[in-house]
């Protein structure tokens, strides 16, 4: 039986890190709305094709194209899907839920990382400075001014999504600022 699982959480909140331990020990995919479009792009595939010609003008993709994108992976099936970066809007979480009730398969859980702002804005900052003192590159937008902006963004768009979520009783929290192997062990009791 298939298990798919949504992760939100602020930047920096630790999705991606959860992420890549729920493929490791449940082997779930993790589907990032921005690593399926490099690959479409990257195979030729008809909606390849269309993604290549959309991001070619500099327009944003159509939410009907990443839906088509996710067709294509949960079609190749697997024990199950991690959604990374979508839905990010209400329309999107319809469109999945579709989807999703289309092909047979549900939502078992949209996990929220709960973390606090200014721990978050302490991590990032943190995390610049060591790769920095390590010689090793820094996001331009590793700092306190464009993180608190970023964070602004984020809640702004998705807000709605968690009090939707609830309202379908799929919505969990999780404390994001434990020890990594404590919020997987709380993750992990979620997913089962």
């Amino acid at each position: 039986m298939s298990v798919n699982i949504i992760l939100l959480g602020p930047p920096g909140a630790g999705k991606g890190t959860q992420a890549g331990i729920l493929t490791q020990t449940r082997g779930l995919k993790q589907l990032s709305t921005g690593d399926m479009l490099r690959a479409a792009q990257a195979s030729g595939s008809e909606m390849g094709k269309r993604v290549a010609e959309v991001m070619a003008k500099g327009d944003l993709v159509t939410d009907d194209i990443v839906i088509g994108l996710i067709r294509e992976q949960l079609e190749q099936g697997g024990s199950g899907f991690i959604f990374d970066g979508f839905p990010r809007t209400l329309a999107q979480a319809d469109a999945l839920g579709h989807l999703l009730d289309e092909m047979g398969q549900g939502l078992d859980a949209v996990i929220e990382l709960k973390v606090n702002d200014d721990v978050l804005v302490d991590r990032i900052v943190g995390r610049a400075e060591q790769a920095r003192a390590a010689g090793q590159p820094v996001r331009a937008d590793d700092n306190a001014e464009s993180l608190r902006t970023r964070l602004m963004a984020y809640y702004k768009q998705t807000s709605p999504l968690v009090g939707y979520y609830h309202a379908k009783g799929l919505l969990r929290g999780v404390n994001g600022l434990g020890e990594i192997d404590e919020v997987a062990g709380d993750i992990g009791q979620i997913v089962g």
